[in-house]
C-alpha cells in the first residue's frame, strides 16, 4: 500500500511510491569506473562482480521537490560489510505531464542531469543523462541509465554507464525493502492488549 503524506506537495503525489527508507541488496560491477577506455568498446566493464547492500531514503519537506540519499557498500560472501561502494545525493522533480528531472551528486566527483518520465498506470520510472560534469580526479564516465519500479512493496532499480571507448552497459542493480519506522510502530502500541498472551486468543 502506497501512503501519502498530509503535507506532501501536490505535484509529488505520483512519486509518493518512493518516499521512505529502503534497505536491501544487489550485484555491482567492481571498479567498473577505474577501467582503462580501449577504442572500439574492448574493455569488458562488469566482468567481476560482488555483491552490495545499499541504504536509500526519499524524503520531503512540503517543497516541490523530494530528496534522495543512497549509500552502498561492497558485502562480502557472508554478507558482511567490506568496503564503500558509493554515496549519492540529488533532488527529484515532476511535472504535470509525468516528466521527471533528478539532479544528483556522486562522492566519485561526478554530478549528473536527468530526465525521464514516469509511466502511465504504473509506478515505474525510466531515467537517462542529459548533462555529466565531473572533476579532475573522476573516472571517465560519460553517462548513463536507471529504470526504478515498485514492484510487490519492494523498490528495483537497475542502472547503466557509458565511457568513452566503452558501451552502455549494466552495471548496478538491487532490489530494496521498505524500512520499519518504529516511530510508527510505537503510535499502534496502546491498541495491543496488556496482557501479551490474550492478543492471540
Amino acid at each position: 500500500m502506497i501512503e501519502i503524506p498530509s503535507d506532501l506537495h501536490p505535484d509529488l503525489v505520483p512519486l509518493a511510491f518512493l518516499l521512505g527508507d529502503w534497505k536491501g541488496a544487489g550485484v555491482a560491477a567492481l571498479d567498473w569506473g577505474h577501467l582503462p577506455a580501449v577504442a572500439g568498446g574492448e574493455e569488458d566493464p562488469g566482468t567481476d562482480k560482488c555483491n552490495f547492500g545499499q541504504e536509500v531514503t526519499f524524503s520531503h519537506d512540503g517543497r516541490d521537490f523530494l530528496e534522495y540519499v543512497s549509500h552502498s557498500w561492497q558485502l562480502d560472501e557472508d554478507g558482511e560489510k567490506v568496503r564503500p561502494l558509493e554515496t549519492e545525493t540529488g533532488y527529484w522533480r515532476i511535472d504535470q505531464e509525468r516528466k521527471v528531472e533528478v539532479v544528483m551528486i556522486r562522492d566519485q566527483g561526478i554530478a549528473e542531469v536527468w530526465y525521464g518520465e514516469l509511466a502511465d498506470q504504473k509506478p515505474q520510472i525510466d531515467l537517462a543523462t542529459d548533462a555529466v560534469a565531473r572533476t579532475a580526479s573522476a573516472a571517465e564516465y560519460s553517462g548513463g541509465k536507471r529504470l526504478y519500479g515498485y514492484v510487490n512493496g519492494d523498490l528495483m532499480w537497475v542502472g547503466e554507464r557509458s565511457a568513452p571507448g566503452v558501451p552502455l552497459q549494466p552495471y548496478m542493480s538491487a532490489q530494496l525493502k521498505k524500512a520499519v519506522d518504529l516511530r510508527e510502530w510505537a503510535k499502534d502500541l496502546g491498541d495491543l492488549p496488556d496482557d501479551g498472551i490474550a492478543f492471540f486468543k
